[in-house]
């Protein structure tokens, strides 16, 4: 890995030099091609900060870290940037996996709704099945305002048929109650 080690106010060490480079190179193991490290060691008023940018083929991480030491900084900074590599490769070991599900994958839909689905297309519409059960018009109004959902699907108790309360934008409710 070619490293580059800049000091900003702050004194030259060959040691804190090794030990960068020595915890840069357990990166050589785990990165696929030769990466670049640009790191930026200083210090402002007591607070040690360390950071990387590191170059590697499609990948690039830049990270920061401080501390009242800078060996710990370091430390930090480089279990960051480990992290960061690990959840690239496995970003990419899952995109290359082959396990990707497009909309021929899906299951066919069944005959009931196949008539159904010859008008509109399959990616615009979603099938959802419910439960319903009967109830008063003023039990419904009292399901919707407990809820989160915009609509409530019951069984008019009264007419034995399916019914839909929804909210307008105005803030009032309407009803759909099928004619007959």
């Amino acid at each position: 890995m070619q490293t580059i080690i800049t000091f900003k106010k702050i004194d030259t060490s060959d040691s804190l030099k090794s030990y960068v480079q020595k915890k840069l190179d357990k990166f050589d193991k785990i990165l696929d091609s030769p990466a670049e490290a640009h790191v930026v060691l200083s210090v402002e008023k007591i607070r040690h900060i360390a950071e990387i940018s590191l170059t590697c083929d499609r990948l690039n991480i830049h990270a920061r870290e401080n501390s009242e030491s800078m060996y710990s900084s370091v430390d930090a900074l480089m279990d960051k940037v480990k992290v960061q590599i690990k959840k690239n490769k496995e970003k990419i070991r899952r995109h290359m996996s082959g396990n990707k599900k497009s909309i021929k994958d899906e299951p066919t839909l069944t005959d009931s709704t196949q008539g159904f689905s010859d008008n509109l297309t399959t990616d615009r519409v979603i099938i959802e099945t419910i439960d319903y059960k009967p109830m008063d018009i003023e039990d419904a109004v009292i399901e919707l305002d407990s809820g989160k959902q915009s609509f409530f699907v019951f069984n008019n108790a009264r007419t034995q048929k399916v019914n839909v309360l929804y909210k307008q934008n105005n803030g009032k409710l309407g009803l759909i109650q099928p004619r007959g």
